[in-house]
């Protein structure tokens, strides 16, 4: 039943469909992309479905699981009086409806909550351990990989760098990163080859060792950044927490992915502040142990050019009619930010580890 309380006015198809589940509704408003609601179970939030329906399912195994596993703080997914876990509108528009935390998002330049966000992350990847034998399918092939990532961005990268090439009247953008395009393409192809060199070096230095990680695997957010991050007050004893919210882009990967992300966003902000970086990375080792291979993993992808791909990226795909001054903002701020990320990657390779790849 929906019983309105006043707030705003919200979209009454997308609403309606909330009467698919066993829940009273008090009021509802709007958020980032979504519908919150107040509800006899707690604030919930309804949001679009673009996935698949397996990915979905998956998805509620491994909210379940982390919770069995001891990490509370993270959103359920709600199944309607059918039991199912999409409940589509009359337009045949897919909806889930979550649980949702009362709170605010990590604060990225509070280096006290982004430590507390990392170790968060460590107790969530323990937590994340799924064995193939409960989760059919899981452990025979990892559905992504460093390397494999990077080759598709090179691939993307090479016809962009063909476009631009090739085109007769050129923007000032266009000109400025043609100017310093093959630089980072360059390093991109470099990272990539050499990063392939060194995971074969490593899989057969472990030998038997290696055999065992096909049967159980972790699985990341895909997406931990401090959007999805919410200092909540709703832990047991009453302190505050961090819960983790939107895992729809779950992925079965070296927890590296996670950790990678968040710290590169961080490390950006910071202009690749050496200091916050080791503060970070000890943090996470403390709670849940880094491996050697990890740490190489993590610098291969600090070393590749990944902002320079999102920039290229972002112009191909937005129209090309239009550039937005954002984009020559972006690339100037890069190319500024080179020699503090090069002092960065000197003392990483120093002080976790010799890497193979000794210039950029």
């Amino acid at each position: 039943m929906i019983r309105e309380m006043g707030g705003i006015s919200v979209n009454d198809r997308a609403v309606g469909v909330l009467e698919n589940y066993d829940i009273e509704v008090l009021r509802t408003w709007k958020g980032r992309g979504a519908i919150l609601c107040e509800s006899d179970k707690g604030l919930l939030i309804l949001k679009e479905y673009t996935g698949p329906k397996s990915k979905i399912i998956f998805q509620d195994a491994l909210l379940k699981q982390i919770k069995e596993q001891g990490f509370p703080l993270a959103e359920s997914i709600l199944k309607t009086k059918e039991n199912d876990l999409i409940v589509y509108d009359q337009d045949r528009v897919p909806y889930i409806l979550k649980t949702y935390f009362e709170g605010r998002e990590c604060n990225a330049r509070d280096i006290k909550e982004c430590r507390q966000a990392v170790k968060t992350l460590a107790q969530l990847h323990k937590a994340s351990h799924m064995d193939a034998e409960l989760f059919p399918g899981i452990g025979q092939k990892a559905e992504a990989g460093m390397d494999k990532e990077y080759e598709k961005h090179n691939r993307e990268l090479r016809k962009v760098r063909k476009f631009l090439k090739d085109k007769s009247q050129k923007t000032n953008f266009e000109i400025f990163l043609l100017k310093h395009y093959d630089y980072f393409f360059d390093l991109a192809l470099r990272v990539t080859e050499e990063s392939q060199a060194y995971t074969r070096r490593r899989r057969a230095a472990m030998g038997e060792e290696a055999k065992g990680t096909e049967e159980s695997c972790i699985i990341c957010h895909g997406d931990y950044q401090h959007h999805n991050i919410l200092v909540t007050k709703e832990n047991r004893d009453g302190r505050e927490g961090m819960a983790v919210v939107n895992f729809e882009k779950c992925i079965r990967d070296n927890p590296v992915r996670d950790l990678y992300l968040f710290m590169r966003k961080l490390l950006e902000k910071g202009n690749w502040s050496i200091e916050m970086g080791n503060l970070l990375l000890e943090t996470y080792h403390q709670e849940r142990e880094l491996a050697q291979e990890d740490y190489g993993q993590l610098y291969y992808r600090f070393v590749y050019p990944e902002k320079f791909w999102k920039i290229v990226n972002f112009y191909y795909n937005s129209g090309k009619s239009w550039i937005p001054g954002r984009n020559l903002e972006k690339m100037e701020k890069l190319l500024s930010q080179e020699e503090d990320k090069n002092k960065f990657l000197e003392n990483y390779k120093s002080t976790y580890g010799c890497f193979s790849f000794s210039s950029y």
